[in-house]
């Protein structure tokens, strides 16, 4: 959660497992848009000797719709590839790591970038090196400056992308939500009820992998613009998700393995949270082998969401007319699987037709402002989720507060949310809006990885 184990398959397999996308308008670069999807969920900074890496047997995409149909107009594929130096040692360096090219880094990986659009594909940078984890004072002792050398241009003046370890940017209460929701904040409310406390971050402490690109906008649209004449224009508007496959059939031999047949897709994700809270645990993992385009499959989980049946279980006497709600939730339908029309909130549209697929939103010509979030769930401003999500964004307030009826007014205008609605969190009170996360202010935003060594006992 957002998108960490939440399936049955893909849990076994956390090199292919994307934790978190993110889409937004560079705010320090108001021309690009970034893009960066997250693998490898919940990793100890002190996992050695064997620190985590991308699969090299796996291809990570990340694919951008810009006509509204589903389908992908733009692709970034990504694959990855392991050395070893030294052979007759275990350790993953034998010495400090004084750049990313140092010979007592004993197994570095590299990548290469490859573009697809209107069926051309175009690679963008091959033998691009990532950063090595970070593993304490004496192995990585100079961090930031060595992730900082392994942010590479791409060719053709086509962006920049950085591929490595982050410090986990994303923030969930897990070890309360998955007790039977239980939201420390409101827990003396909840219907097996402990003294109210404040929330726990369980990911603090912990790292991911992520893929970073930050490209121009007219390199995502559909004819090449990159201003927009105001928020209405729909060309302003992409889809995104990211997907992970691995190959059909894999030979195992004596010496290296022998990938064959087709890529199969294993995980895909586009909003935070949907296989988590909307989809059946019976169809998680085929959720996760469809595109965007079979989502239709499965509406009726967005217009009835069992969670929005459990709140009112879950917390007795505290969300009466949400118990009492019967109608169809179409405002998780725009929100979630349409993109949400023009007229609903006055100056927005995200809106990318009527073909139902979860897809991360973007409307890019909205940039970073100081007015308030577009849906009115917690402070921010337009910019934020769920139009795209940006890095610091309390998407778990967010949804949660949606699902409790707070968005329903704006396809059910006879429908009141219930007070408590508006007011639950689980670890970010909304009143000081300050996440408990620190982030980079530049590319690639997400902060530093943790190291292992510096791991608090």
């Amino acid at each position: 959660m957002s998108s960490h184990r939440e399936a049955p398959a893909i849990a076994k397999d956390p090199v292919a497992d994307s934790t978190d996308l993110y889409a937004f308008v560079s705010p320090d670069a108001p021309n690009t848009v970034t893009l960066i999807a997250n693998y490898i969920p919940l990793e100890g900074p002190d996992g050695g000797p064997n620190f985590f890496e991308f699969g090299d047997d796996v291809l990570y995409a990340i694919y951008i719709d810009n006509d509204g149909d589903a389908r992908p107009n733009v692709t970034y594929r990504f694959r990855f590839q392991t050395k070893i130096k030294n052979p007759n040692t275990f350790l993953y360096n034998t010495g400090p790591i004084s750049a990313i090219n140092s010979a007592s880094w004993n197994r570095p990986q590299f990548y290469s970038v490859t573009r697809v659009a209107n069926g051309a594909e175009t690679v963008l940078g091959e033998h691009i090196a990532c950063p090595p984890c970070n593993v304490g004072p004496r192995s990585t002792p100079s961090y930031a400056a060595l992730a900082q050398s392994a942010i590479h241009n791409l060719s053709g003046s086509h962006g920049k992308v950085f591929a490595g370890q982050r410090q986990e940017g994303f923030y969930v209460d897990l070890g309360s939500i998955f007790d039977l929701g239980a939201l420390r904040p409101f827990q003396n409310l909840h219907l097996l009820p402990l003294p109210a406390v404040p929330g726990v971050n369980g990911t603090k402490h912990l790292n991911v992998h992520s893929i970073a690109l930050q490209v121009p906008i007219a390199d995502l649209t559909r004819d090449g613009s990159s201003r927009f004449s105001d928020a209405a224009d729909p060309k302003a508007v992409i889809g995104v998700w990211t997907a992970a496959y691995r190959r059909k059939a894999i030979i195992r031999g004596d010496g290296d393995d022998v990938e064959s047949g087709p890529w199969i897709q294993v995980s895909r994700l586009g909003n935070p949270l949907f296989n988590e809270v909307i989809v059946p645990m019976s169809k998680k993992d085929r959720w996760n082998e469809l595109p965007p385009t079979s989502d239709s499959t499965f509406v009726q989980y967005v217009q009835h969401p069992e969670l929005a049946k459990l709140l009112p279980v879950l917390y007795p006497g505290v969300f009466p007319n949400l118990a009492a709600a019967t109608g169809s939730r179409d405002d998780l339908v725009a929100i979630l699987l349409t993109g949400i029309p023009s007229g609903i909130i006055s100056g927005f549209q995200n809106f990318t037709g009527t073909t139902l697929a979860d897809m991360l939103r973007l409307n890019m010509a909205i940039v970073p402002s100081s007015s308030p979030n577009i849906l009115g769930l917690v402070g921010g401003d337009a910019a934020g989720f769920p139009n795209g999500r940006r890095v610091a964004d309390d998407v778990v307030t967010i949804e949660l507060r949606a699902i409790a009826g707070v968005t329903y007014p704006l396809v059910n205008p006879g429908f009141t949310p219930d007070g408590a609605a508006g007011l639950i969190y689980d670890i970010q009170d909304p009143a000081t809006n300050t996440p408990p996360v620190s982030y980079l202010s530049s590319f690639p935003y997400l902060n530093h990885p943790e190291s292992g060594f510096d791991v608090p006992s």
